[in-house]
């Protein structure tokens, strides 16, 4: 007899995936790529992501799919960056293409959800939590630095409304930035925090933050500078990891004071690094808020949030998730 799975699809700026969850909320199969930059450059150019999304995505199916006795039962896919009117990107429409195809073949129901709530499902699904009705929800990434008041609605979804976070530089820009200058590969998140790991000390970056609003552009600078004055690499790595997780801790701990909840959870690739993970525990758990991230592999751009999206407003676990 078949097995019934709910498949999830993401083609993000720079990962194309494909996840997929069994009846029980299982991960069952998960494939990702990333999208090849060239050395040196410090993004592609939109067409270069739907071509890349295009070739990938075949292989990936097929990775998930393939000598395996599955009956979709439904789909989830990003469609678009937020959850906002005229929220649009070239990139999503890849993903988008081959998940209506495959809903129309199947007959297999399709739910289109933004980026942002894939990375708030996978999140919810890989933690565990919260499970609260409202909390604070920090998606921080090369592509957004948003804080983000999370309700719980009548259907089970959950209504989005944008609090705050930076207003210039986004996280993974600031480390993107400073990577490459420091002659890392772009995107240069894990190489970066690799370079952190054998600093014998910090140096000091300035942290911006007034109310729910973090500036990273400043420290930005001041670490380019260090840089150009022949600052150790390592420890200014580290000074832009302690950088963000402090930016991090007083954006969430303003948050927790104005919107009254206890409950905060952080997704997006630069809620992988360690470093900052360890940081937002030890400061959140002396204002007794529960801090709520996902294992690393699910921070990052992948497709678990669209299946487990999929898979929680399914009929036969959304009466669940509504109590």
């Amino acid at each position: 007899m078949a097995m019934k799975i709910y498949l999830g699809i993401d083609t993000s700026c720079y990962t194309t995936s494909v996840a997929a969850l069994d009846e029980a909320g299982c991960l069952v199969g998960e494939a990702r790529r990333i999208l090849t930059v060239k050395e040196g450059n410090c993004g592609l150019m939109q067409s270069e992501m739907v071509f890349q999304h295009t070739r990938n995505l075949p292989e990936l199916m097929e990775a998930v799919l393939k000598d395996r006795d599955y009956e979709i039962a439904g789909i989830g896919v990003s469609g678009y960056p937020r959850p906002l009117e005229n929220s649009y990107m070239p990139a999503f429409l890849a993903g988008m293409s081959v998940a209506r195809s495959l809903a129309y073949a199947t007959g297999a129901k399709l739910h289109v959800i933004s980026h942002q709530e894939n990375h708030l499902e996978a999140g919810m699904w890989s933690a565990a939590g919260p499970k609260a009705d409202k909390f604070l929800l920090l998606h921080a990434s090369g592509g957004t630095t948003d804080l983000i008041y999370c309700e719980k609605k009548a259907d089970a979804r959950f209504k989005l409304t944008e609090v705050g976070g930076s207003k210039d530089l986004h996280a993974g820009q600031f480390i993107d930035r400073i990577g490459v200058a420091l002659g890392l590969q772009f995107p240069a998140g894990p190489a970066l925090e690799k370079l952190a790991e054998s600093a014998s000390e910090m140096i000091e970056l300035p942290v911006s933050n007034r109310k729910l609003t973090i500036s990273l552009s400043g420290p930005c600078t001041a670490a380019i500078r260090k840089l150009q004055a022949g600052s150790d690499g390592a420890s200014l790595a580290l000074g832009v990891e302690h950088c963000l997780a402090e930016s991090f801790a007083r954006l969430f701990k303003k948050g927790v004071e104005e919107f009254n909840v206890r409950d905060v959870l952080l997704v997006g690739g630069v809620g992988c690094n360690k470093y900052i993970r360890h940081h937002l525990e030890e400061k959140l758990a002396k204002s007794r808020t529960r801090l709520w991230v996902p294992e690393g592999q699910f921070s990052s751009d992948n497709a678990s949030g669209c299946a487990a999206f999929a898979w929680r407003v399914s009929e036969k676990h959304i009466r669940y998730y509504l109590v």
